[in-house]
């Protein structure tokens, strides 16, 4: 889900409409995600997206809004998002029940302190099932990045330490300049955030029963499949 509900960020046909609005693909990821929130300041979408540096989160937010509004953005990545699902997702079966159960879990979840899924959870669902799919995918995504930036600070762990251990390899990507040295102790939070992370998802999915769980996994395999 992480995978399928991130693909349309840089997919060449997200880029193009993103140039149309006269974003470049940061810019329209930055401000199309973010846009859920509506137009807010770069302290707020600091907090939902947690790992970026904060001032390049305020560098690139601001120039965005500059020129799109922030709900415009976020109604065209989403669009986009649904567009993908349209051209891969057509011939994958089982989507309704994984749809059925997609929507359980969401409901299931409450938003509170889950700032990236509340907003993106009240946005409008597409009708059709591969754009419902596809959508509904990326809410579960922000679902488990909202409850797992929750999980690291309930552990006391920094977010930069978190981002430089999970993804060395993108520290300057996030708009860091260096790569901060990280203890064997923050190692050893991040696990513990991991499992916590877990065992708050398992709220929401405990929603589901067998037949519903089984059908949000081959569902989510089937997504992932098409999509590569």
């Amino acid at each position: 889900m992480g995978a399928a509900g991130a693909a349309h960020y840089f997919h060449p046909a997200t880029l193009a409409k993103g140039k149309e609005l006269g974003l470049d693909g940061l810019r329209f990821y930055f401000l199309g995600r973010g846009g859920v929130l509506g137009d807010v300041s770069a302290r707020v979408i600091q907090s939902a997206f947690g790992y970026f540096n904060a001032p390049m989160i305020d560098k690139i937010w601001t120039s965005a809004k500059e020129r799109v509004e922030p709900r415009a953005a976020a109604d065209a990545l989403l669009g986009a998002n649904a567009d993908l699902g349209r051209e891969k997702l057509a011939d994958v079966a089982g989507l309704a029940e994984y749809c059925d159960a997609a929507e359980q879990v969401i409901a299931a979840a409450h938003p509170a302190g889950l700032t990236l899924f509340a907003g993106i959870s009240g946005m409008p669902v597409p009708d059709d099932l591969p754009g419902k799919a596809i959508h509904q995918t990326a809410v579960l995504r922000e679902l488990r990045g909202s409850v797992h930036l929750l999980a690291i600070a309930a552990v006391g762990l920094d977010n930069t330490s978190a981002h430089v251990i999970r993804r060395p390899d993108d520290v300057q990507m996030f708009g860091y300049e260096t790569t901060p040295e990280v203890t064997e102790h923050e190692v050893a939070l991040l696990a513990e955030a991991d499992t916590l992370t877990d065992r708050m998802m398992a709220v929401p999915y405990g929603a589901l029963d067998a037949a519903q769980g089984a059908a949000l996994v081959e569902g989510a395999t089937a997504i992932q499949g098409a999509l590569t």
